[in-house]
């Protein structure tokens, strides 16, 4: 069984993903570790089971912590949090190939690296503005670039459904979204 086979969605003690992008899974190898350390409960299962020589164990789908862990206030400037700030989008042409980011008043006339002046771009668009301001390369950002919240990432990181979703998972995903009538 390989490593990446049968990941658990792993749950903050309150029962909410620890993230949602990316999700917040524990290889079964993990999960099962963290079982035996008492760190958390196993909330839902495989119907795969792991054995040894004297112990049987099916394997953990979805866990929950013991212990809440409190989630950062600010979420860390990162290449990572910039491109799911801007939904993965160039914030000058849309594209969402060969992504990069872009100051949009250039380091060389005093922009810094910061929140408020980083935007996600294509690498197109970020040599043909090059160190030009966006008046002058007439590329203004679609969305003017702000400091993110958490709940922020959380809402954009939705969009962008993870590669593996066990149906086991759902429920726990998807709890607090709006009902069809």
């Amino acid at each position: 069984m390989s490593q990446g086979a049968w990941p658990a969605l792993v749950l903050n003690a309150d029962f909410r993903p620890l993230s949602y992008y990316p999700l917040s899974v524990w290889s079964w190898q993990d999960a099962i570790k963290a079982v035996f350390l008492d760190r958390v409960n196993i909330v839902e299962y495989y119907e795969r089971q792991v054995s040894s020589a004297h112990f049987q164990m099916r394997l953990p789908s979805v866990v929950s912590l013991k212990t809440f862990i409190r989630p950062a206030r600010q979420p860390a400037f990162t290449r990572f949090n910039v491109f799911l700030r801007d939904r993965f989008t160039c914030q000058y042409c849309e594209s969402r190939d060969e992504l990069t980011f872009d100051h949009v008043i250039p380091r060389s006339r005093g922009g810094q690296t910061t929140w408020e002046n980083v935007v996600a771009a294509c690498s197109p668009c970020n040599l043909r503005k090059g160190g030009m301001m966006p008046e002058e390369a007439r590329m203004i950002p679609r969305q003017r670039p702000y400091h993110p919240t958490v709940f922020d990432l959380h809402q954009n990181g939705r969009h962008f459904p993870p590669n593996y979703l066990h149906d086991s998972w759902v429920d726990y995903l998807y709890w607090d979204t709006e009902l069809d009538p």
